[in-house]
């Protein structure tokens, strides 16, 4: 059995982004470790939803412990930075971000925590973080730097299979759901990466039971009335059931279905 250090930015990011391939790999006896740069301490809360008092950092905190319980992940780390918010604002700047940290320094935070596990898969964002947050960005960079300082020996980039959402998206109606402003062909789509780059898809329509009940334990962010969890149950497993990786270094026209191959 081999052990995969799964790297995100903020609580929530971990369920939405590679749940799947977490329970999956958890139930097929990988050892699974998440480490989540930040602890989410910008992000929006409906007004009153907090107890009196109580620090939104916290309530994530408990939220992604309770999330790791539901998709089997065996240790949870947080990698000590503070939330930098969405890009161009105020705190972008704040020098406790982890926007604004040293990447070599965040790196080799990271790589104790990998020696420590002895991570045989590391799985970073891609270079544009998916969608262009900082923090995202951030964990692309210190990911990549970690895995170096580390020895990693397999690094995936997880992304989007952007060609895939903008046909969704374009099928929307089929799946009971309305899209405004659907891409055209010719339209700039800049979330994930095209089809062409992905090099691994991994098939989790049987653990979507697990991201969707994953996705629930972040309730502070993801309601039962949000985009993620009131679409039909069809488009759920229509743009959850696969997830996206790039595998870097790999040979041209590598295509895999899981994150172990070859070890």
């Amino acid at each position: 059995m081999a052990t995969a250090v799964f790297f995100h930015a903020h609580p929530d990011d971990e369920a939405i982004a590679t749940g799947g391939t977490m329970a999956k790999a958890a139930a097929a006896g990988h050892r699974v470790v998440l480490v989540v740069a930040t602890k989410g301490e910008h992000g929006e809360v409906e007004e009153n939803y907090l107890d009196e008092g109580e620090e939104l950092w916290r309530r994530r905190v408990r939220e992604t412990e309770d999330a790791a319980k539901v998709l089997g992940v065996d240790r949870v780390e947080f990698l000590g930075y503070v939330d930098s918010g969405m890009i161009d604002t105020p705190e972008n700047e704040a020098p406790e971000s982890f926007w604004q940290a040293d990447v070599d320094e965040a790196a080799r935070r990271l790589a104790r925590i990998l020696q420590e596990e002895q991570a045989d898969v590391l799985t970073a964002y891609d270079s544009n973080g998916n969608y262009g947050h900082p923090d995202h960005i951030q964990v692309h960079r210190v990911g990549v730097r970690a895995a170096e300082l580390a020895g990693v020996p397999k690094v995936y980039e997880n992304t989007i299979d952007r060609d895939y959402v903008i046909e969704l998206i374009k099928r929307a109606k089929e799946f009971g759901m309305e899209m405004d402003d659907a891409p055209g062909d010719e339209d700039t789509f800049e979330l994930g990466m095209p089809g062409e780059l992905i090099t691994t898809i991994v098939d989790v329509r049987g653990q979507l039971e697990a991201k969707k009940a994953a996705m629930r334990a972040h309730a502070s962010q993801i309601a039962e009335t949000s985009f993620f969890l009131a679409m039909p149950d069809e488009a759920f497993e229509a743009m959850w059931g696969q997830e996206w990786y790039i595998l870097r270094g790999a040979k041209k026209g590598t295509k895999e279905t899981d994150l172990f191959g070859g070890l």
